[in-house]
């Protein structure tokens, strides 16, 4: 009798543990995620992640539609690498040479221009080059060179760089070619450049939604901003299944139109962070 009152305790407290784990798992971790049929692989750049933007509208589209997009946020020719090796449903970038030759090669179902930002150079507010007064972008850059002042580039392939790179190809001046040491190559991502900026007081190339939601800041300042040349258009390009048979093409495709749609786009330009929008779509 002992040992069986002792069989119906253990099964007892057996039976309360595994209701106590259901409990838990399911406040903390819900099951219509967890278990979720319909998901989408999303290679990205690093910039709407790191600004808040997918925190903010990837509920919104879980929310109406069901679908748990999951984000893997690396430099934009990461990205595009990763969709040419079919890790991908559906690609958001922001480099449009890459992307046409993306197309171009079959690995795109369709490319959409759905939101735009601009690029900005940041600096220490003293400004040691005098690049605030500046007309042109190009002029900014042949300061920073002519003074040797001190610049941090994300050198890592990513769209923010190539921008930076045109710069220096239409300024003429190559501070790699020329070994400069104070030309410094971080290899990283977005806001561990600007980190590396603002504690080595250096200038730095980035897009004006990053620096808005950085808040690191301390003693840096956007100092040149506004020139046409610097805008920053992302596209969101459909992965086809013709290419990648596993891509989930019709699911992606609904993700990309819904990125287009009033609804999506006005999700897009209702983020914004102390009080400032970090995203904008074409009317």
């Amino acid at each position: 009798m002992f040992l069986k009152f002792i069989a119906i305790k253990i099964k007892s407290i057996s039976l309360l543990f595994f209701i106590n784990l259901i409990l838990i798992i399911y406040f903390f971790f819900p099951l219509n995620k967890i278990f979720a049929e319909e998901f989408l692989l999303l290679q990205s750049g690093t910039t709407p992640r790191d600004s808040g933007l997918y925190d903010f509208i990837l509920p919104i589209y879980y929310k109406n539609f069901g679908v748990d997009i999951r984000v893997v946020a690396v430099g934009t020719g990461q990205a595009i690498k990763n969709s040419r090796n079919c890790n991908a449903d559906i690609l958001i970038v922001h480099d449009k040479l890459k992307e046409l030759k993306l197309m171009e090669d079959g690995y795109g179902f369709s490319r959409k221009l759905f939101m735009f930002n601009n690029f900005v150079i940041v600096g220490h507010k003293s400004d040691p080059a005098k690049i605030k007064s500046v007309s042109n972008v190009k002029l900014a850059f042949e300061k920073i060179f002519n003074g040797k002042f001190n610049f941090i580039s994300r050198s890592d392939n990513s769209g923010t760089h190539k921008a930076e790179e045109k710069i220096w190809k239409d300024t003429g001046l190559n501070p790699i070619l020329d070994k400069e040491k104070w030309y410094i190559q971080a290899g990283q991502g977005m806001g561990a450049t600007l980190n590396m900026a603002v504690n080595f007081n250096s200038y730095i190339f980035t897009d004006k939604s990053n620096w808005i939601s950085f808040k690191n800041k301390r003693h840096h300042k956007i100092l040149f901003d506004y020139d046409p040349s610097l805008l920053n258009n992302y596209s969101v390009i459909t992965i086809d299944k013709k290419i990648c048979p596993k891509s989930k093409t019709k699911l992606a495709e609904n993700f990309s139109n819904w990125l287009v749609s009033s609804e999506g786009q006005s999700a897009i330009e209702s983020y914004s962070v102390n009080n400032l929008q970090l995203y904008f779509v074409k009317k």
